[in-house]
């Protein structure tokens, strides 16, 4: 389990961007970095621009750890396609970032801690791995007494997302299913995200 070590919103001013695109965000009263010199507007490198896209794309799905997320990148050049769809692909399919998308959880953190508390089945047998693998036609259901959670019920009721195609869901139940793979275009991401420049960073 990846520790976080600093509140989430610092993430934000840190990449200079709303990454979840939640009203709470500190980057939309200050749209610039933390510090003494945050407001300063430098030119990035090359491998600038190819590290904070991949920093984005591990701070959106809850600051994986570079070892895992490297392995992310080794497992999409090895398949078949655009390697930037298939690392896409491979996050998308993490269980917390599944539970995540089906809105049982109000940040994927909270939907991290969710799994990792034994709170979710799938299939019917309790997951408690947030990186799971969660394959086509999976069935994700909250467990038991936790369907009556506040903090469930609370973020399966916020207005600022919505389920993406790929995935369906019953907030009635507590349950739904990863439906099939989605495509980059289906992912919907509150800023861009650029894959690629990650492929790019890992393969100099």
């Amino acid at each position: 389990m990846t520790k976080r070590l600093e509140s989430k919103h610092k993430i934000d001013r840190r990449l200079s961007v709303n990454l979840w695109g939640r009203a709470k965000s500190p980057l939309n009263k200050r749209d610039y970095r933390p510090g003494q010199h945050g407001q300063r507007r430098t030119k990035p490198s090359d491998y600038g621009v190819q590290l904070l896209a991949k920093q984005r794309l591990r701070g959106y799905y809850g600051n994986v750890g570079e070892r895992q997320f490297r392995r992310y990148y080794q497992e999409a050049m090895r398949r078949k396609g655009d390697n930037g769809e298939n690392l896409i692909q491979l996050l998308e399919r993490r269980l917390d970032a599944v539970v995540y998308r089906m809105k049982f959880a109000a940040t994927v953190f909270a939907s991290r801690q969710l799994v990792n508390h034994g709170h979710i089945l799938v299939n019917g047998k309790k997951v408690n791995i947030s990186s799971y693998q969660v394959k086509d036609g999976d069935a994700i259901e909250v467990r038991g007494k936790a369907k009556q959670m506040a903090t469930v019920i609370m973020a399966s009721q916020l207005t600022e997302r919505d389920v993406p195609a790929y995935i369906s869901v019953d907030h009635k139940e507590m349950k739904g299913a990863f439906v099939r793979t989605p495509t980059m275009d289906e992912v919907p991401y509150p800023v861009q995200m650029e894959p690629n420049l990650v492929i790019e960073f890992y393969s100099r």
